[in-house]
C-alpha cells in the first residue's frame, strides 16, 4: 500500500469517528452510537475479506477479482497482478524444464535422477530402453532392486564414485554398460549410463588377440630353447665363435618366456571378476616365504630385508595371485634397491582393513611417472628395466590382482629417498583369527 492509500484510510476512519460523535451530540449516546459505528465498519471489512477469500478459493486463472472500493480495491488489484506475474514466471521456468525434458529424452544414454536413499525420481526414454526401467511403475523404487547385479550394489553403497563401473546390461549379457554417479544437493544423486558395448568388444578383441599370440609363441620358443640348451649342453662340440652367440640367445630366449607367462597371466585374471579359489590365505606365512626367495636373488648384494607380519589376519582371494603380486612388489624391491639397502614389508590391520606395506631405500621415482607406473610395459627408464631383465608388466599384474580382491594399490617415492608401495584391501576381504 503506498503512502496515499495510508492517508486515504486515515481519512475515512477519521470521517467515521466525527460522524459517530456528532450522531452521539444529537443523542447523547456517545458510546453506544461509537460501538456502532465501528461495529458496522467491522461488518463491512470482514464481507470484504469473505468475498476475497471465496476468489481466492474458487476462482479461474484467468478471472479478474471482485468489485471493491477503498482499501480492498487495491489489495484484490494487487493481489490479481502477482498471481498474473507468477503465472508469466511459472510459464517460463516450465518452458525450460520443457526444454531440459527434451533435449535429456532426444540422448542416447540415459539419465537418472535419484534421491539421497537411492530411490528412484525422474528419467529419461534412454534409461527405458538401456535399463527397462517402467514409467510410472517404477517410481519410487530402489535403484538396487533394479539393478541388481552384486558390483553395482556394491559401488552404489561404497559412496565412492570417482571410478565409472562397466557391468553388462540387466536386460542382456551381450550388452554392457557404464555407470556413473554424481553426488548433488542434499546428497541426491544423479547417474549417468553409457552403452560401452562396442568398447567392450574392441578391449576383448584385444585380450583375446594377445592370449592368441602368447600361446602361439609358446611352442617355437619352447622349441627353440631347447635346441639351445642341447647345444650348450654339448659345447665342447660346438665353433667358439657360436658359444657367445648362443649364451646371448638362450639369454634372449630366458626373456621372452618370461614376457609370456606374464601376458598370459594378465589374460587369465583378466577373463573373470573374482578369483575362483576365494579361501582364507595366511599372508604371513606367504610373505615368509616371499621374504625368503628375496633374500635368495639378493644373493651378493646384501639386502636387509625385515618383515612384520600380524599373524592374526588373513585374507580372502587367490593364494596363487596373491603370491603372484606381493613378490612382483617385494622383487621390484630387490631389483631397484642399491646393494646392502633395507627394504621394510609390513602387513597389518585397522579399522579399515588390511594394508600390505613394501618400502625400499631405491633411487626413487618421479612424481611425473607414479600415475602410469601400473600401466602394462610403462617403464621409467627402460635401460634400467633391460639390465634388471623386467618386462613392464608386473605392476600391471599387481593391479589386477588387487582388483579381483576389491583392493586398490598407492604409490608414494621420492628421488633419492626410495619408494613405498601400498596395498589396502576392505574389511570384507579380512579374515581375523577366531572368526
Amino acid at each position: 500500500m503506498n503512502q496515499n492509500w495510508r492517508g486515504a484510510v486515515v481519512r475515512r476512519l477519521l470521517l467515521l469517528v466525527g460522524a459517530c460523535l456528532l450522531l452521539g451530540l444529537i443523542t447523547g449516546e456517545y458510546a453506544w452510537v461509537l460501538a456502532g459505528g465501528l461495529a458496522i465498519y467491522l461488518g463491512w471489512t470482514l464481507s470484504q475479506l469473505l468475498r476475497l477469500h471465496k476468489w481466492l478459493k474458487e476462482h479461474q486463472p484467468d478471472e479478474a477479482p471482485p468489485d471493491g472500493y477503498g482499501l480492498w480495491g487495491e489489495v484484490f488489484d494487487s493481489i490479481y497482478h502477482l498471481q498474473r506475474r507468477d503465472q508469466r514466471v511459472r510459464g517460463r521456468l516450465q518452458a525450460v524444464i520443457d526444454r531440459v525434458q527434451e533435449s535429456t529424452a532426444a540422448l542416447k544414454d540415459a539419465v537418472i535422477m535419484l534421491d539421497s536413499d537411492g530411490n528412484l525420481e525422474w528419467w529419461n526414454r534412454a534409461a527405458e530402453t538401456l535399463l527397462g526401467l517402467k514409467t510410472p511403475q517404477d517410481s519410487g523404487q530402489s535403484i538396487t532392486n533394479l539393478v541388481r547385479d552384486p558390483r553395482f550394489i556394491e559401488y552404489f553403497e561404497r559412496n565412492n564414485y570417482l571410478e565409472p563401473l562397466d557391468i553388462p546390461s540387466p536386460l542382456s549379457n551381450r550388452r554392457h554398460l557404464q555407470f556413473h554417479i554424481t553426488q548433488y544437493g542434499n546428497r541426491e544423486h544423479l547417474m549417468l549410463v553409457r552403452d560401452v558395448t562396442r568398447l567392450h568388444q574392441l578391449e576383448q578383441m584385444r585380450k583375446d588377440f594377445v592370449a592368441n599370440v602368447s600361446h602361439e609363441l609358446r611352442t617355437p620358443l619352447t622349441v627353440i630353447s631347447g635346441y639351445l640348451e642341447t647345444l650348450l649342453d654339448n659345447v665342447d662340440e660346438v665353433n667358439p665363435r657360436w658359444l657367445r652367440a648362443l649364451q646371448q640367445m638362450q639369454q634372449q630366449g630366458a626373456r621372452m618366456q618370461s614376457l609370456l607367462n606374464d601376458l598370459l597371466l594378465l589374460a587369465k585374471l583378466e577373463a573373470t571378476d573374482y578369483p575362483s579359489d576365494n579361501q582364507p590365505v595366511a599372508v604371513d606365512l606367504l610373505l615368509l616365504s616371499i621374504k625368503n626367495d628375496a633374500q635368495a636373488l639378493s644373493a651378493e648384494r646384501h639386502h636387509r630385508i625385515h618383515l612384520e607380519a600380524d599373524p592374526h589376519l588373513k585374507l580372502k582371494g587367490s593364494e596363487t595371485e596373491l603370491r603372484s603380486a606381493f613378490s612382483n612388489l617385494v622383487f621390484n624391491a630387490v631389483k631397484y634397491t642399491p646393494d646392502a639397502g633395507e627394504i621394510h614389508i609390513r602387513w597389518w590391520g585397522d579399522e579399515h582393513g588390511a594394508h600390505l606395506t613394501v618400502q625400499d631405500t631405491g633411487l626413487g621415482i618421479e612424481a611425473k611417472h607414479l600415475p602410469r607406473l601400473t600401466e602394462r610395459f610403462y617403464r621409467v627408464d627402460s635401460s634400467r628395466a633391460s639390465n634388471t631383465g623386467g618386462t613392464g608388466l608386473g605392476l600391471a599384474i599387481v593391479k589386477h590382482v588387487l582388483l579381483r580382491h576389491r583392493a586398490r594399490l598407492d604409490i608414494a617415492s621420492s628421488l633419492g629417498q626410495g619408494s613405498t608401495f601400498t596395498c589396502h584391501f576392505p574389511s570384507i576381504q579380512v579374515v581375523r583369527r577366531g572368526q
